[in-house]
């Protein structure tokens, strides 16, 4: 599967953004997950959205401030990220991995590990700013 990331750009502290994630095939068949890499730092995973759609996580850092939501028809993945903060600064990435392999392979209760991805796309930038 093919990912293309958009949606990042400049916004102010305690501003929003919703960044899209399109997939060449279907998302049902795969879990979709957002990681970032700020300036200086690891890459951090940040969510992720199980086929159902029901099933999401969220890192700590962002819990309470962004949603991931799924939209089947377009095979397009969205991550809503509000009261954003400098800290926030990263280039976006999402990224997928087969849901008939990975729910019989690890326990989905916690965000899964960069490893575990196969399809990555190319990031977006998101600066918080004033």
């Amino acid at each position: 599967v093919q990912l293309q990331a958009s949606g990042g750009g400049l916004v102010q502290p305690g501003g929003s953004l919703r960044l899209s994630c399109a997939a060449s095939k279907n998302i049902d068949d795969y879990i979709i997950g957002w990681f970032r890499r700020a300036p200086g730092k690891e890459r951090e995973g940040v969510s992720f959205i199980a086929p159902t759609h029901d099933g999401t996580h969220f890192s700590d850092s962002v819990k309470g401030r962004f949603t991931i939501s799924g939209d089947s028809a377009k095979n397009t993945v969205y991550l809503q990220m509000r009261n954003l903060q400098p800290e926030d600064t990263a280039v976006y990435y999402c990224a997928a991995t087969s849901w008939a392999w990975i729910r019989n392979t690890v326990a989905l209760d916690t965000l899964l590990p960069a490893s575990l991805y196969d399809y990555w796309g190319q990031g977006t930038l998101v600066t918080v700013s004033s």
